[in-house]
């Protein structure tokens, strides 16, 4: 959100490029920039949340996620028509197949967990809302298909432009916040760009933030039977709060050290990452493939009226092959293997 501020106010254009990277580490220093922006997305994330499913979290996608592969798109037509489209492509699908090992292979299904949201109830979640209808079977294709395509436009969208302007392909916020600042800042219409990516970016997060938030909003509607603008309030509050050590870590706890001597934002990070989300999916293959009896989960998932063919392989996948996997994830994820 500051990014996408700086991107309006046409910060980046005709910055030295020794000076953008600096914006990062003054933002990361300024603790009351680092509140403000935490709360103004926290308010709305809680403003979407509490319209209900139908007037907020639908509402809010109808328009958000549109809009969002509209950008991404435009983003990567531009990127593939740029100089250096041929090497960004070359970059993202020539196979090393030397590189495929196991820790790598984990390490892809460890992404996969967080990329669709296994593990941490966002599609537990969803799929109660899912109308009798609904096909599971459809709808989990399309998830993965499209969650897929928008990880390959993104990478079509972000790489031409670096390799464009000669830029090594750096990894996480590096490339985010400051490799790309430095090429909008040298390339024409720059600021058009710089705009529509951060725009881009939080719109991406904040379908997420909604996403975890009706999460912990569902299940103190359903099972402590508190009012929605009630539990969207109080919980959205006691986040925010969680958050407050993690805007603080950089700079005013910088001095203040947790799991492996890392600073609180990244050790909840590796606390979510490497050990809740593989035990919850764990735990979700072992309760589908164990617990929920055959007529039970078989009838749920046929009831769009669709005969699902495949349930004798699905569920020897989730029962036998899936838990065993995510062991091997979770294990990998602990240091164990």
């Amino acid at each position: 959100m500051d990014y996408l501020w700086l991107s309006l106010r046409g910060t980046f254009g005709g910055q030295h490029t020794s000076v953008v990277p600096r914006l990062f580490s003054a933002l990361l220093e300024n603790d009351p920039a680092q509140l403000f922006w935490q709360a103004m997305f926290m308010g709305m994330s809680v403003f979407i949340v509490i319209g209900g499913v139908s007037r907020g979290l639908e509402r809010a996608n109808k328009i958000m996620m549109p809009i969002l592969f509209m950008i991404l798109v435009s983003l990567a037509v531009y990127g593939c028509l740029s100089p250096g489209g041929r090497a960004a492509f070359h970059f993202l699908f020539s196979a090393d197949w030397s590189k495929l090992d196991p820790p790598g292979m984990l390490e892809a299904m460890g992404h996969a967990f967080f990329s669709l949201s296994l593990g941490m109830g966002a599609m537990l979640t969803y799929g109660s809302y899912a109308d009798e209808k609904t096909s599971i079977p459809c709808v989990a294709v399309t998830v993965s298909v499209m969650d897929t395509l928008v990880a390959l436009l993104s990478g079509m969208a972000i790489f031409p432009i670096v390799f464009t302007y000669g830029m090594q392909p750096a990894a996480g916020p590096g490339l985010v916040f400051k490799t790309l600042p430095i090429i909008f800042s040298q390339m024409p219409g720059g600021t058009l760009l710089a705009i529509l990516f951060f725009l881009l970016l939080v719109f991406a997060a904040l379908t997420s933030s909604i996403s975890l938030l009706e999460v912990v909003v569902a299940y103190y509607c359903d099972e402590q039977k508190w009012s929605r603008k009630k539990a969207t309030l109080i919980m959205g509050f006691l986040i925010f709060l969680l958050g407050v050590p993690s805007a603080l870590s950089n700079n005013l706890l910088k001095d203040i050290h947790f799991i492996g001597g890392r600073n609180f934002l990244d050790s909840i990070d590796l606390l979510a990452t490497n050990y809740i989300l593989p035990l919850g999916g764990l735990l979700t293959a072992i309760f589908t493939g164990w617990v929920l009896t055959t007529r039970l989960a078989r009838g749920e998932i046929e009831k769009g009226a669709v005969t699902f063919h495949l349930y004798p392989v699905w569920h020897f996948l989730i029962k036998y092959v899936s838990p065993i996997l995510v062991s091997l994830v979770f294990m990998n994820k602990i240091g164990l293997l």
